[in-house]
């Protein structure tokens, strides 16, 4: 396993096509299918051992809110602005 410096990231994750948005929002979907039913600080918890590097931190909510939108997905919950349009 290849140890990369914190002062790589996130040029190493833009430099393979992949930007902070992207990569959070998919790994946190992905959670979502896999754990199910996750609350606040677990879902907090999971974040930073996905994401380990402090680049990453900044994504944190970024992360949360794409799980709770997949839960809610998996659940065949309405989205709540969708709700409210209704």
């Amino acid at each position: 396993m290849t140890n990369f410096s914190e002062d790589q990231y996130p040029r190493l994750c833009h430099e393979v096509g992949l930007s902070c948005e992207g990569c959070t929002a998919e790994t946190g979907r992905q959670l979502a299918r896999s754990c199910k039913g996750l609350r606040g600080k677990m879902i907090g918890q999971l974040f930073v051992q996905i994401h380990p590097h402090s680049a990453c931190a900044r994504m944190h909510a970024h992360f949360a809110r794409a799980y709770r939108d997949a839960s809610r997905e998996l659940c065949g919950e309405p989205d709540i602005a969708m709700a409210a349009v209704a």
